[in-house]
């Protein structure tokens, strides 16, 4: 236990006071990295999801992606700026789902928070794998292992997050700055080599792309419209920042949406200059290898950008591989987005009922420790389904986002409409109504992009996702009913008065005359209860007689009451037994006092109490009848107490930081032994 305890310290550093919650706060300069990593990541992916689609008329169709990207960047701005007016007006941390309940009510709400929950899950394994696959084009060997790569990634971003938010914003703020700083400087290099008369050309340029069909008229649009669904991959994580908002310094809402504000500018130049390079370059990328004509056997496409840097830096191979582990780096991270992202919404759907409650409570080092477990588990499943692989796992994703996107914006009209009719100040409505613009801007623009991303991706993927958020939807919806039924079912009225039972009916259960069973026994009489009868099942008559005859000699105070069990059955016999009690007297309580063993390892619970536990789980269907289990310290669990009670001491006397965790685990050992 204290191994264990130690090691969990190790890693995850002492537990911190919920009063310490204001040190884990964010300075903007920590939370670009945290909540924008990835927003920012997919440049290193978007121009290639662009270039794949277009891929599928020919090289020819390449000259379509500065329209796709001019596309892109627009939508994107359209969003930030929509999302500014969000974090002004709910900057408690629900994000699209308050907004949304707010405004369209509980339902939409709860439909919103699927689609997000299932997005943040995408963004884990879409960013994981393609981080691998990124790092896999400088590194070939890694092709045959991305899977299990990819699942020991999420591992230890897991970890990372379970730190606190504060010290994953640290740990990850110098790759996500060397992101950005590597994307610059080899858009400059390229800008300066193309300005002084050079040319950059990308490895792929010569090879010769075979289409997959013809694409003219209504046939053609849709393809173009299919390679701006994907190229919107871009804007995955700005509803981040709206769902993170409590984790910023004061003034809160500003520093979130100055924050959103320079993603916008950083993650469009970004795109901008990657499509462009990519494109200047001749960069020539398939769907399928055999495709791509020109491609040595055997060898694999390396992606978009790994070629444009190869392209711009040629014999500097420093730049190359420098970009290349940037990017792995950027790509990983990105899913440090979710990890804050997911357990944050999770939070708020415990708190108010929708998710299990374990969700709603912060760990140790103050963070939602259960929601990043879920979400890693979640994400490592997906991993293994998809064999990691980047382009079968991109057809399930951005989906989620852009429903999310635009009920919200759908939601902010409404809010900015009602807030107009109540306010009596001029210039207050007119600051509502531009704002009210703004998100009316917002919806369409999304609403439109969620149309096509449902049509052009349905087919290749999607069609899951829209199976899978009515489920949870479904699945949520149905832990509120239980939670409103408990809640309705255990809730005491005013004027009820507390009912004391008419007896209690006390029972002692006992296999031998031993320590455990003679305290049990003193416990039982010491509660003083109406009746008092100890009760044993005969499985052997041989063994009974002796039990009858070592209880008599020693004189014990209360009856032996010997249940028969012909068929050698333990646990059916009692529960027949106080059940035939109850009855007799239904408005008595019957106390069940069960002698159990505590020990001190993992092998030795499975060596004792199995038939205590079977009997609990039994009796607890009983109604008015009470379990009381009477604990015996074993030994071995008695030299877990005294090693404990050993290091709690020492911590004291060096002012260890773990004391007081020390001490109050001797505490809980303590009182279960007495």
């Amino acid at each position: 236990m204290q191994t264990g305890n130690r090691l969990k310290r190790l890693l995850l550093g002492r537990a911190m006071k919920s009063d310490q919650l204001g040190e884990t706060l964010l300075p903007k300069y920590l939370a670009l990295p945290i909540f924008a990593s990835d927003a920012l990541s997919s440049n290193a992916y978007a121009t290639q999801e662009i270039l794949l689609v277009l891929s599928l008329g020919g090289a020819a169709f390449y000259g379509y992606t500065g329209l796709v990207a001019g596309f892109v960047i627009f939508t994107f701005f359209v969003v930030v700026a929509s999302y500014r007016q969000n974090v002004h007006a709910y900057p408690s941390g629900g994000g699209d789902y308050e907004v949304v309940s707010t405004n369209l009510g509980p339902r939409a709400g709860v439909f919103v928070a699927s689609a997000l929950l299932i997005d943040y899950v995408m963004t884990v394994a879409v960013s994981i794998a393609s981080a691998v696959a990124n790092l896999a084009s400088a590194f070939p060997a890694l092709h045959a292992h991305s899977t299990i790569v990819s699942v020991a990634v999420v591992a230890f971003i897991a970890a990372i997050n379970l730190r606190g938010v504060r010290e994953s914003g640290a740990a990850f703020a110098i790759p996500t700055y060397g992101f950005m700083l590597g994307v610059y400087v080899m858009l400059l290099i390229g800008i300066w080599r193309v300005a002084t008369g050079g040319d950059i050309v990308a490895e792929s340029a010569h090879w010769t792309v075979r289409p997959e069909g013809q694409f003219a008229g209504f046939a053609l649009a849709f393809l173009v419209a299919r390679a701006f669904s994907s190229g919107t991959t871009a804007l995955t994580g700005i509803e981040a920042i709206s769902n993170g908002v409590p984790a910023f310094r004061k003034p809160k809402s500003r520093n979130a949406a100055t924050t959103l504000l320079l993603l916008g500018t950083i993650a469009t130049s970004m795109f901008g200059g990657i499509t462009w390079l990519a494109v200047r370059s001749g960069v020539h990328i398939t769907e399928q290898n055999a495709d791509l004509i020109g491609l040595p056997a055997g060898q694999q496409q390396k992606t978009v950008i790994a070629q444009v840097a190869h392209a711009v830096f040629q014999n500097f191979s420093f730049g190359f591989f420098y970009m290349a582990a940037v990017t792995a780096i950027i790509l990983a991270l990105a899913a440090n987005t979710a990890f804050n992202g997911f357990p944050v919404l999770g939070s708020v759907l415990a708190r108010d009922g929708y998710m299990p409650r374990q969700l709603h409570n912060r760990g140790d080092r103050l963070a939602f420790s259960n929601g990043i477990f879920v979400l890693a588990a979640l994400a490592s499943a997906l991993l293994i389904i998809y064999k990691a692989d980047v382009s079968r796992l991109i057809q399930l994703y951005i989906l989620g986002v852009f429903v999310s996107f635009t009920l919200s914006q759908l939601g902010m009209i409404r809010h900015w409409t009602r807030h107009i009719a109540a306010s009596s100040d001029a210039a207050e409505r007119r600051r509502m109504r531009r704002s009210r613009i703004t998100n009316a801007v917002g919806f369409v623009s999304t609403g439109l992009v969620l149309i096509i991303v449902l049509l052009t991706k349905f087919t290749h993927g999607a069609y899951l996702v829209v199976i899978a958020m009515p489920i949870l939807y479904a699945g949520m919806r149905g832990i509120h009913r239980h939670y409103e039924r408990v809640s309705v079912e255990i809730a005491a009225a005013p004027d009820e008065q507390l009912t004391l039972p008419s007896r209690v009916h006390a029972i002692v259960l006992v296999s031998r005359v031993h320590k455990a069973t003679l305290r049990a026994v003193a416990y039982a009489r010491a509660s003083r209860p109406s009746s008092i009868e100890a009760v044993t099942v005969s499985i052997d008559e041989q063994e009974s007689r002796e039990l009858i005859a070592d209880w008599q000699r020693r004189g014990m105070p209360i009856s032996l009451r010997v249940l028969a069990s012909p068929y050698r059955e333990i646990t059916r016999p009692i529960i027949d037994y106080v059940r035939s009690v109850r009855r007799e007297s239904p408005r008595d309580l019957v106390a069940v006092y069960i002698p159990q063993y505590v020990v001190g390892h993992w092998w030795e619970q499975i060596l004792h109490n199995q038939s205590a536990l079977r009997l609990r789980a039994r009796l607890m269907y009983s109604t008015n009848v009470t379990i009381v289990s009477v604990p015996w310290q074993l030994a071995s669990s008695e030299r877990m107490a005294g090693r404990a009670e050993h290091d709690a001491a020492g911590a004291v006397r060096m002012g260890h930081p773990d004391a007081e965790a020390a001490e109050q685990t001797v505490a809980r050992q303590f009182e279960a032994g007495s």
